[in-house]
């Protein structure tokens, strides 16, 4: 299996915490960089992370274009339609590697936590709430739930308690909000723990949400 080229702040430090954020279709792991600043994190509470490259692969909806992506996407019109699930599962592998990566460097499941944007949002639920050791949070950005159907079968006991946040842009015009509350509340109603949030925003990030990441990794 290729390993994930990947970009890493704060790698010399002996961190309490680590988070592996995926970034969206099309970008790279350069994208949510530039947060990290912003996060304003205290200085007791030393953070790695890392920003992942998803595999080039070709994407239906952009007409087969080769680009960054955890998976195709066949159509976008508001649901889902036919997912890719050998894609899904192919980067799920490469993820699991990641989180292996880090624990072989001396920090437990229970202290990584798994997020990502859009895509890279789909991606950290799908592997976190299938992850068979503990992790410490998901955080779900302008994303949404993939292959839902198979949860109840695949689901990780270890982590049915894991904190999950979900924010979205409730002007999002690429993942309606409305099917990210879908996400949001089959997974409520399967047990799960989600601090749900919206914002008066497009498909992107805004300050509010930033510093509601900030209190939410800090808690």
């Amino acid at each position: 299996m290729t390993k994930l080229e990947c970009i890493e702040i704060n790698p010399d430090i002996k961190p309490k915490m680590a988070v592996i954020w995926l970034h969206g279709l099309g970008a790279d792991g350069h994208d949510f960089v530039s947060i990290v600043p912003e996060l304003h994190l205290p200085n007791d509470l030393p953070v790695k992370f890392i920003f992942p490259h998803a595999p080039m692969r070709p994407i239906t909806i952009n007409n087969g274009c080769v680009m960054r992506a955890w998976y195709d996407i066949k159509q976008l019109n508001g649901s889902l339609g036919e997912e890719d699930e050998a894609g899904i599962r192919d980067s799920a592998a490469k993820i699991h590697a990641l989180i292996e990566q880090e624990k072989s460097l001396g920090l437990p499941s229970d202290k990584i936590i798994l997020a990502g944007f859009s895509q890279g949002g789909a991606m950290a639920l799908y592997v976190g709430l299938r992850y068979p050791e503990k992790l410490a949070g998901i955080i779900a950005l302008s994303s949404y739930l993939p292959l839902n159907k198979l949860l109840t079968q695949e689901k990780s006991a270890a982590n049915q308690d894991v904190p999950i946040m979900m924010a979205h842009g409730t002007e999002d015009p690429l993942i309606p909000v409305m099917f990210a509350k879908a996400s949001k509340d089959f997974l409520i109603q399967h047990g799960y723990q989600v601090a749900w949030h919206t914002y008066p925003m497009s498909h992107t990030v805004c300050i509010q949400e930033i510093d509601d990441i900030s209190r939410w990794l800090q808690q």
